[in-house]
């Protein structure tokens, strides 16, 4: 699994002109699952990012997860993260989890959220989707559950 995280003040999705999802002061989070990731797999990455101290505390340091600042956060899945690209100039998603099990996936680490008791707004699977969002910083982190 991978995600692209980013501090946000506020973000949105819109499919077609419809808000499928928002958030306030919180987190944008675009998820992606590739071939090998499990359902077991999802806790211990979710946990991460509700973990992450990557918001200031009093005295200006990243020393606050979203939890402890009571934040929301906007879930989108992006199979994208999966590109390989150093081979020719068009990206390959052979990496990316086939979509009927992708959207399985996305939707048990959106319950998974939920039931932590985060809001968590989210996008459409498969869809394209508009999506805003107001930068805090920035700060930008990549997350990799093969790696570091």
């Amino acid at each position: 699994m991978k995600a692209v995280l980013q501090r946000v003040h506020s973000a949105a999705c819109h499919v077609d002109g419809e808000l499928t999802g928002s958030s306030g002061k919180g987190l944008l989070v675009f998820f992606c699952a590739e071939k090998g990731d499990t359902e077991q797999d999802l806790p211990r990455f979710l946990e991460k990012i509700l973990k992450l101290r990557i918001f200031s505390d009093g005295e200006g340091k990243m020393n606050l997860s979203l939890r402890d600042i009571g934040g929301s956060m906007l879930f989108i899945s992006q199979f994208t993260l999966s590109a390989r690209l150093w081979k020719g100039n068009r990206p390959s998603f052979d990496r990316s989890m086939t979509p009927h099990e992708a959207d399985e996936l996305y939707q048990k680490a959106l319950a998974y959220l939920r039931q932590a008791g985060i809001e968590t707004g989210e996008g459409r699977f498969g869809a394209h989707m508009d999506i805003t969002a107001e930068n805090d910083g920035p700060v930008t982190i990549i997350l990799d559950s093969k790696g570091d």
